[in-house]
């Protein structure tokens, strides 16, 4: 049994998996095609499955190892005709399993609520003269969903809130907290974090609604608060407090903002330069309750096995659909059983990475997924190493044709050769 690897193959077939990273990572970017994420993860694997497919078949096409070149006389332009299958395969399964994924299950709700948290004490004079924490605020308010509400509370020595939960669903609403953010000014008063996080609750709880809450606190400063018992009720309901410490000198400050958010699950951010809130509010809205496939999941589920293991099986199903689809574009059930196994076992590798990759911090989310892609391409290829091909074994119709050239065509033909036997 002679068994070949088309190293071409797998080189182009890596290039087309990096050309379509390229365009997916494009696609990721919401805010410029307004898409649901679901639909933009189904894109996603689709344009996976085209690159993959096409450089495929162009190397297949430069030197036909897999199948000879009485199919690449015969039957290449009915496997360029079958590569949109593929594709709409692909984004079929990316579609499901994504939606599947973004399912909520034992309790979990998603981030509905915001509320804003920020600190107007008299130190913020010197850490934020240009009051570039309004800015980031009423930015934030824009970008939410019409399924958000949002609430602002502020505080120094004492705690009020200026701004009770809205929905935002109305242009109006959005305008009206835009322009209570606008009126704030900051006082001369202390820093009474303890205050402004229970006035928080307090407002979370006013909304009779089961929705899921987050809140985004900002302060320069630090005072007296017990982090094991004044977020009892935070840690019991699930809710998430994002800290952002601006300018902080004293690291009894920062260190009091990490464990408030560490304790809640949230993230804490340092900042040393109030012109950079912006980017941190905007970091904060690009891990509002994100949960997909592709990216890390920063919502009550960042922990969760089950999703773990959701997002690995999903992966291992598009893989061996990726294979599958190969196999239909080459019309080939030995290719197809083959690259079908390949490709669950290079998307268990990839979802693997996607899953441990993304909670790290020493590479960016997209290094991780361009990984992920160039391992689910590349075991997927090398498996073409099992299939037997150029076995010169007679089909059925060519043993009883014998000799005549009948028989003779059938060994040539890959829809006639045990080796490349047609679907």
């Amino acid at each position: 049994m002679q068994r070949k690897i088309n190293l071409l193959l797998l080189l182009f077939s890596l290039l087309g998996g990096g050309i379509a990273f390229v365009l997916g990572e494009l696609l990721l970017d919401r805010e410029a095609y307004n898409l649901p994420m679901i639909v933009l993860v189904g894109i996603y694997f689709a344009i996976v499955a085209l690159g993959v497919g096409a450089g495929s078949l162009a190397a297949e096409t430069i030197s036909p190892k897999l199948n000879g070149q009485s199919w690449k006389l015969r039957y290449l332009g009915t496997s360029w005709k079958m590569l949109p299958l593929a594709v709409v395969l692909l984004f079929g399964l990316g579609t499901l399993t994504e939606f599947l994924y973004e399912l909520n299950f034992g309790g979990i709700r998603p981030v509905k609520n915001v509320v804003m948290v920020i600190d107007n004490s008299g130190s913020m004079l010197e850490s934020d003269p240009n009051n570039s924490r309004y800015e980031a605020a009423r930015s934030l308010v824009q970008q939410l969903d019409e399924d958000n509400k949002v609430a602002v509370v502020t505080f120094d020595h004492d705690a009020s809130v200026v701004q009770p939960l809205i929905p935002l669903s109305k242009a109006a609403n959005r305008e009206q907290v835009s322009s209570v953010i606008s009126s704030l000014q900051t006082t001369e008063g202390g820093t009474n974090i303890s205050g402004a996080l229970t006035e928080a609750m307090t407002v979370i709880s006013t909304d009779g609604a089961n929705r899921g809450a987050m809140v985004i606190l900002l302060s320069d400063g630090i005072s007296e608060f017990n982090t094991a018992t004044e977020l009892t009720e935070y840690v019991d309901r699930g809710i998430a407090v994002n800290t952002i410490g601006l300018a902080l000198d004293d690291p009894s400050g920062s260190s009091l903002l990490q464990d408030i958010a560490g304790r809640t699950g949230g993230q804490y951010y340092d900042v040393a330069d109030a012109g950079r809130l912006g980017e941190v509010f905007q970091q904060i809205y690009d891990r509002l309750g994100d949960r997909t496939l592709l990216t890390e999941r920063s919502d009550a589920t960042a922990g969760s096995p089950y999703y773990a293991v959701v997002r690995i099986l999903a992966l291992i199903l598009i893989g061996t659909a990726l294979g599958l689809g190969l196999g239909i574009v080459f019309d080939n059930r030995h290719l197809a059983r083959s690259f079908s196994f390949g490709g669950a076992l290079s998307g268990l590798g990839a979802g693997l990475i996607l899953e441990f990759g993304l909670r790290g911090d020493t590479v960016t989310d997209p290094m991780i997924r361009l990984l992920a892609v160039l391992v689910l391409v590349a075991i997927l290829t090398l498996f073409t190493y099992i299939v037997p091909v150029g076995e010169g074994t007679l089909s059925r119709r060519g043993r009883s044709a014998g000799a005549s050239s009948r028989g003779a065509d059938s060994i040539n033909s890959p829809r006639r050769n045990r080796g490349s036997k047609g679907f």
